[in-house]
């Protein structure tokens, strides 16, 4: 290869690998900049925050670009115009899609493990430490035969 085909290939990778320093973050999809009513933006991007998005599951729904997601956003917005405040609005979302829409499920029996779950095996852990820490209490040391401390005592001196 020819040194100038070699400095515009280095050329090329080190534009490559620089391209991402110039990134910036993506701003969330909820917040509009021409929105119609600023106060009623500001309340849907406060409250899709706290509410899954249920195609992406571990992204808010203020984050998402998904399908559903900016269909339910518009119909929140709807929702906020017609005067529903944010409990209703949440009342509709988990009505229609259940408590999975939900960053922080309901305290309830069907979430009692989901919230309980990490006392359970904190509490399985902390019994299981104990339980070995009682069985080494209970195993007796053996006596020592003098028999076999001379013979050991004999072989470190053999060598």
């Amino acid at each position: 290869m020819k040194s100038g085909c070699i400095k515009s290939v280095l050329l090329a990778f080190l534009l490559a690998i620089s391209l991402p320093a110039l990134a910036n973050e993506a701003a969330p999809k909820a917040a509009l900049p021409n929105a119609e009513d600023p106060v009623i933006e500001q309340r849907l991007v406060n409250l899709a925050e706290d509410l899954r998005c249920l195609v992406c599951q571990n992204e808010s729904l203020a984050g998402s670009h998904a399908e559903l997601a900016e269909d339910l956003r518009r119909e929140i917005r709807e929702q906020m115009k017609a005067g529903k405040d944010d409990r209703e609005v949440i009342a509709y979302l988990t009505e229609r899609y259940g408590d999975f829409v939900l960053y922080r499920p309901p305290f309830k029996p069907v979430t009692y493990l989901l919230w309980l779950g990490p006392l359970l095996f904190l509490g399985i852990g902390g019994g299981a430490w104990v339980m070995t820490l009682r069985r080494r209490r209970a195993v007796q040391a053996a006596p020592v035969d003098e028999k076999k401390l001379a013979a050991a005592a004999q072989l470190l001196e053999e060598k």
